[in-house]
């Protein structure tokens, strides 16, 4: 009875033993993986494909990507759903900051925002210098303008060039929201010959298949910046806060600051994205 009593409690040691090492193991697996919510431009560009595999193989941590809108991706951050944001929505981003929801916000690289159109340009808007006189025509024309319509960094900013030019196109049968990310949107524009605004990044990976041409482009008020956040950890303790932290470091460094400003050269001719960690907000117009 004593023997089988004792072979009973080695039994329930070892596994105790294997339950605690098995445990180990997946506190540490999941320590080693970094959720990235960013946006679709990033996603869709293909820069995140090159700098991905360098911060993974640099780190040892594992990225998990979850390529949304800027604003779905805050939400993300406000639920603790995500360790680090890749997002381009400044006002948004700065309410998330204040509300304490991330930390370390870092400006990271800009590009532009473009209107793109069919080559017949039914609005008659290619080469306008304005923004705002260049939607105006949209209306007037009644040309289809296709918008992403979630709430993304993209979204947000056409928001404010309708409110510029004095138009609310919600409800407008010459308006139409798709509620998808900005590769599928411009997929849409091509297939309905509408016109729509994009970031010039997505366009130039997308724009063998469109048919689209650019309508709109080089105004001040067409910026697009990037910054990178970390989610808070003091808000959201199961945060990886040291993937978070390191993908944030990652992204500002000089290796990966020179990777983005060589990405595109070779297909395209230009940068799709200008590096600009350790810039001051103000060079910017920030």
């Amino acid at each position: 009875m004593k023997c089988f009593a004792s072979k009973l409690l080695v039994m329930i040691a070892v596994l105790l033993f294997v339950f605690s090492l098995s445990s180990a193991i997946a506190v540490e697996n999941m320590q080693k993986n970094v959720i990235l919510a960013t946006t679709t431009s990033t996603q869709d560009s293909g820069l995140l494909d090159v700098l991905i595999p360098v911060f993974e193989k640099d780190t040892g941590f594992i990225v998990k990507t979850i390529s949304v809108g800027s604003g779905q991706a805050m939400k993300m951050g406000e639920k603790g759903e995500a360790d680090v944001l890749l997002v381009h929505s400044p006002d948004a981003e700065k309410a998330f900051i204040a509300q304490e929801f991330g930390i370390n916000r870092m400006l990271v690289m800009h590009n532009d925002f473009i209107i793109v159109g069919p080559a017949d340009d039914p609005a008659k808007i290619k080469g306008m210098k304005s923004t705002k006189e260049a939607l105006k025509m949209i209306v007037q024309s009644g040309s289809l303008f296709l918008s992403r319509g979630d709430n993304s960094g993209t979204h947000s900013k056409e928001k404010g060039l309708w409110k510029a030019a004095g138009v609310a196109p919600e409800g407008q049968k010459w308006f139409q929201q798709t509620g998808l990310g900005m590769g599928q949107t411009l997929n849409i524009a091509a297939e309905k010959k509408g016109y729509a605004l994009t970031d010039r990044a997505t366009y130039l990976a997308l724009k063998k298949n469109l048919g689209l041409e650019i309508m709109i482009e080089g105004e001040p008020l067409l910026l697009n910046i990037y910054h990178v956040i970390e989610v808070n950890s003091a808000k959201w303790p199961k945060v990886n806060s040291a993937g978070g932290n390191a993908f944030a470091q990652f992204m500002v460094s000089k290796k990966t600051q020179e990777i983005i400003g060589k990405f595109g050269v070779e297909k395209y001719g230009s940068p799709l994205f200008v590096p600009d960690a350790g810039k001051k907000p103000e060079s910017l117009g920030l």
